[in-house]
């Protein structure tokens, strides 16, 4: 009896105390933060600002960020497939430069067509520069045990991008007007972002391949394609993103209806954006639940108590909310699973699938999630429309957390990335 000598090595992440990964890990947080600053959380302050130049309405204006984040979307697909083959210098530095161009681009708008056409452009080239090419060059350098560190350090500095731009594109525009608070934001974003990527980013020195001599030890196109080939035929896959397309449209609709519905049971309006805005700090402290309890439990059991306690606490905001120590406790308990799945996802395709094809296999599933996440405000508005009530949204909300609860339970066999590429060796 003999064992399988052709072991060809399906996660090539190098050592997690390699420095040079922890500069880029460094360089990643700097750019994600000034990245969601300025290509995402300033336009809510920018707003009511453009609608008043360009005399459109502020519906008319949100739906330009909604094709924003739709296109962005579309772009995952081929963003993950140029990063397995190619990396992500080139990409995120012609994506920064890109994004610069239209930040000052953003700044010269006249026309509704016009913003619609520029932000489109910024939402491809943020596929480029946020946070899934970020995770899909961090989790091609770290072996698992200084991967959830790695990207830890990232989605807690970028955390509080909208604790520093918000504030920021506020007292810019107010010296500046909103034209003049774009050039500057363009400035500061074409002054971090671009050169570190350029200077920081590239590719792991992969470690040597184990047992088998001829085998390479960069993965080959054909690896790749076998592996996502074997992800798209796994139902674990498709569960997956059945559980984050749910979560996701949960965290988006809370977000977007949080702040109208505590006004709708009383609260004052200077109240009600407070509480919501504790959502961005919940998001950061879930991460750490995350991070710190996976020493000891699965990352699928951890995230599915965290999505649990989201459903209980959608469920409880018509009995609690109408206090102001209810609304805190509720939107804190739902507000824990707000960032989670940021770290979930590379942790599970990761352990799942392996790195060979990882950034191809997580755009595949960022596409519908973050498509879900767009339409779901706008499903919520048209059914709180056509009921009148905010009981069938919340209704909807903790059944979507109650669905990803289970769904990311959902597990079975071994890591196709192994089997995928062993299928491939045993070929005569």
């Amino acid at each position: 009896m003999t064992s399988n000598p052709t072991m060809v090595r399906a996660d090539p992440a190098v050592d997690g105390h390699h420095p040079h990964g922890w500069r880029i890990v460094a360089a990643l947080a700097i750019t994600s933060t000034v990245g969601y600053g300025t290509l995402y959380y300033a336009y809510a302050v920018l707003l009511h600002p453009m609608a008043t130049t360009l005399g459109a309405s502020t519906t008319a204006l949100t739906g330009a960020l909604t094709a924003s984040v739709l296109a962005g979307a579309l772009m995952a697909i081929p963003v993950g497939r140029w990063l397995d083959h190619h990396g992500g210098r080139a990409l995120m530095t012609c994506g920064s430069l890109a994004a610069t161009a239209l930040l000052v681009a953003w700044s010269q708008v006249h026309t509704l067509r016009q913003l619609y056409a520029v932000m489109i452009g910024i939402g491809i080239a943020g596929a480029m520069v946020l946070y899934e090419p970020a995770f899909a060059v961090i989790v091609s350098w770290f072996t698992p045990d200084r991967r959830a560190t790695a990207l830890l350090a990232v989605t807690i500095v970028a955390g509080f991008a909208s604790t520093i731009f918000m504030p920021l594109t506020g007292l810019l525009t107010e010296r500046l007007g909103w034209r003049g608070a774009l050039l500057v934001l363009a400035a500061v974003h074409g002054a971090l972002t671009a050169p570190l990527h350029a200077l920081t980013v590239r590719r792991p020195p992969h470690a040597p391949a184990t047992t088998a001599p001829d085998a390479s030890t960069r993965p080959d196109h054909h690896q790749r394609r076998a592996i996502v080939k074997a992800a798209m035929r796994d139902a674990r896959f498709w569960i997956l993103a059945t559980t984050f397309i749910a979560q996701g449209a949960a965290t988006s609709t809370i977000t977007v209806h949080l702040v109208g519905y505590l006004a709708s049971r009383g609260h004052p309006a200077t109240f009600a954006a407070v509480v919501a805005g504790l959502l961005g700090v919940l998001s950061v402290t879930g991460r750490l639940i995350l991070t710190g309890a996976r020493r000891r439990l699965p990352v699928t059991t951890i995230v599915a108590v965290v999505f649990a306690i989201q459903a209980v606490a959608v469920l409880a905001m018509p009995l609690l909310a109408g206090t102001r120590a209810g609304a805190v406790i509720t939107v804190v308990g739902f507000g824990l699973g707000f960032g989670i799945t940021s770290l979930a996802t590379p942790a599970l395709l990761a352990e799942r699938y392996g790195t060979t094809a990882y950034a191809t296999i997580a755009g595949r599933l960022a596409a519908p999630v973050t498509i879900a996440k767009a339409a779901a405000p706008l499903a919520a508005a048209a059914l709180l429309h056509t009921s009148g009530s905010y009981q069938p949204l919340l209704g909807a909300v903790a059944a979507c957390c109650a669905l990803a609860a289970i769904g990311i339970t959902s597990r079975s066999g071994s890591t196709l990335a192994h089997r995928a590429i062993d299928r491939r060796n045993d070929r005569p």
